[in-house]
């Protein structure tokens, strides 16, 4: 079987352990790179998953080349739809890589079956597994199982950086998040989990409304929530009600007064002050787009995503082979979408070889002889004529023995 080859590209190997220029910092890590090449493999697994050779004899094509979801033409389907052709560091990466994947896809699949775990953290060894960091792989603070006792961020987690710290979320200190912050009181706590739920404090002769529904009780001089005794400030003899909120702030709200987005006394990150309320930024609006030229962006609350194109796509401006800006090589614009090209029902003959076979493959095609035929530059010779070939001529007998 003959596999048409990716263009060459002339590129110098990746170096993925070299440490980023000051100037690009905000590249993707190694790492990430890593992980986003592992992503689009598996996604191109599940695209692949269904299909078959293309050829319209299933059974047979799989007798006489092999099962389709293990075979290098699927293989080859998945690593052509990994890059777009505009993207220099994908493009780079896969060359230098991709004996690597093909050694996987055909020997290693089944003993490894996490693409990442292999790829990524044991054999380049540019990221660690899930709760661990550093360069080697060490676990987080609180455990590699529950970081940061859940209640905040890993220092580099995942990734061959970082140095394990807790960066807690909020209403959470302390070095493992365990610890609550001023204005926070431990709702839970045992060996396992700790919760901090934000409240808010008055001074009332009569229960504040919220306590219906709350469940919280009131004492001279003392305020009980859910059973937990609170004293008040010495000097107070009213009587103190305190309720629990969470959370405490709108979404929109770095601090706040309310529980709207318009008590807001200061906007969170990535929501700006619009006429006495915290409003979202739409930063896919912005200039120059946020995302790189093969993803698009999607607005979410307080941040936005970058979404990969659709694989047909050369550039796009939102989700699916519909909303691409160009195709890629082997595909074209039918019915408003990027579509495959069968290049094996054109008029003009693909494969040029005498009796060879033409299966078409989502972007290209491949040709392959016939089963049992013998492959030579410009012909799949038949059994019976390859056989003919390799035998000298039938000498006549000499007049003699006549």
């Amino acid at each position: 079987m003959r596999l048409p080859r990716r263009a060459a590209l002339g590129l110098l190997p990746l170096l993925l352990l070299l440490p980023p220029a000051p100037e690009a910092a905000k590249k993707p890590t190694p790492c990430h790179r890593c992980r986003g090449l592992v992503d689009k493999f598996n996604q191109g697994m599940v695209d692949t998953a269904k299909k078959n050779f293309g050829g319209g004899n299933t059974a047979w094509e799989e007798k006489t080349l092999s099962k389709y979801e293990s075979s290098e033409i699927r293989l080859l389907e998945i690593l052509e739809g990994l890059c777009e052709s505009s993207d220099f560091e994908c493009n780079q990466m896969l060359e230098a890589q991709e004996e690597h994947l093909e050694a996987w896809w055909l020997q290693l699949k089944s003993e490894y079956p996490d693409l990442f775990e292999w790829f990524c953290v044991k054999t380049l060894k540019v990221c660690c597994s899930p709760g661990t960091y550093g360069p080697d792989c060490l676990a987080c603070q609180g455990g590699s199982q529950r970081p940061c006792s859940g209640n905040g961020h890993c220092s580099g987690d995942g990734s061959r950086q970082g140095d394990g710290s807790c960066r807690c979320h909020m209403g959470y200190q302390g070095p493992l998040c365990t610890d609550c912050m001023d204005g926070y009181f431990s709702s839970l706590r045992n060996e396992t989990h700790s919760i901090c739920t934000a409240v808010r404090t008055g001074l009332s002769d009569s229960y504040p409304p919220c306590c219906l529904s709350l469940g919280c009780w009131r004492g001279v001089g003392h305020a009980w929530i859910r059973g937990r005794n609170t004293h008040t400030q010495p000097g107070y003899s009213s009587r103190v009600w305190i309720a629990a909120f969470s959370p405490a702030c709108d979404e929109s709200c770095k601090t706040c007064s309310g529980l709207t987005n318009r008590d807001c006394g200061e906007c969170e990150v990535g929501w700006v002050l619009d006429e006495g309320a915290c409003v979202d930024v739409d930063e896919c609006a912005a200039e120059p787009p946020p995302c790189s030229a093969a993803q698009f962006c999607k607005n979410a609350n307080g941040s936005y995503t970058c979404e990969e194109c659709d694989s047909s796509c050369v550039g796009c401006t939102g989700e699916g082979p519909g909303n691409c800006k160009e195709c890629i090589s082997g595909y074209a614009r039918e019915h408003g979408q990027c579509a495959d090209v069968d290049e094996c029902s054109l008029a003009e003959k693909t494969c040029v070889r005498k009796n060879e076979n033409c299966y078409n493959t989502p972007g290209s095609y491949v040709c392959v002889c016939p089963d049992g035929f013998e492959e030579t530059e410009d012909a799949c010779v038949p059994p019976a004529e390859a056989a003919t070939e390799g035998e000298s001529p039938t000498q006549l007998p000499s007049r003699e023995d006549l």
